[in-house]
């Protein structure tokens, strides 16, 4: 199936920017196509800023990131949960992707996969599964915190959405120390899955469900 026979796509970052990481190429490609897409995520994880930076800092380039994805302000939610300490509000956050999938239906779902190692990662991805196991659902792909990762799903990239996703990552200054953050990794990831599957760019994802 192609994006453009989906009408509504959510993604469900734990905080902010994993979206983009994981599935930027994807959600410039589905906004393009006329998919509406609601990016959730679920904390500014303001805790984990780089000395300098303000409180908040996250929240504003989470807001131009996803524009330059496509993606509508009215269209982008941050919630408050603490960084690193998800499992402890597992309920809360359940409650709030329920609450999601009762309001917003979504035809697609992509969130972390459920291989990822980092605690917020795996809490977000576990409680979304319990929701949605009756929605097609894909898990994206952060290679740092995956020690194993299927990549049996693929979204074929043009140059161009990879250029959105590249200039989306480019607006967290607050990250750019981060070598997954630099333009040849975010590349190189690409090109590798697009030889997987013969073509130039591409995104791997995990298949949770998938509905056809």
């Amino acid at each position: 199936m192609s994006l453009g026979s989906y009408e509504r796509m959510l993604i469900l970052a734990p905080h902010t920017d994993d979206g983009e990481l994981g599935c930027g190429g994807t959600i410039a490609k589905a906004a393009e196509n006329g998919t509406e897409v609601l990016y959730v995520a679920f904390s500014s994880a303001d805790k984990s800023l780089p000395k300098g930076f303000p409180v908040g800092t996250l929240r504003k380039e989470l807001i131009q990131a996803t524009s330059i994805l496509g993606i509508p302000k009215k269209n982008v939610i941050c919630h408050d949960f603490e960084v690193r300490d998800f499992s402890t509000h597992r309920q809360k956050i359940l409650d709030c992707i329920h609450k999601l999938g009762k309001d917003y239906n979504p035809d697609i779902v992509f969130s972390p996969s459920l291989n990822d190692l980092h605690q917020d990662h795996k809490t977000v991805a576990e409680e979304a599964r319990r929701i949605f196991k009756r929605t097609t659902m894909l898990g994206f792909e952060l290679p740092w915190n995956n020690i194993s990762f299927d990549t049996y799903a693929f979204s074929v990239l043009k140059k161009s959405h990879l250029r959105k996703k590249v200039e989306a990552l480019k607006c967290y200054k607050s990250q750019t120390h981060k070598e997954y953050f630099k333009d040849n990794f975010i590349e190189s990831l690409a090109i590798t899955r697009g030889v997987q599957v013969n073509v130039q760019y591409a995104e791997a994802f995990e298949v949770v469900r998938w509905l056809i």
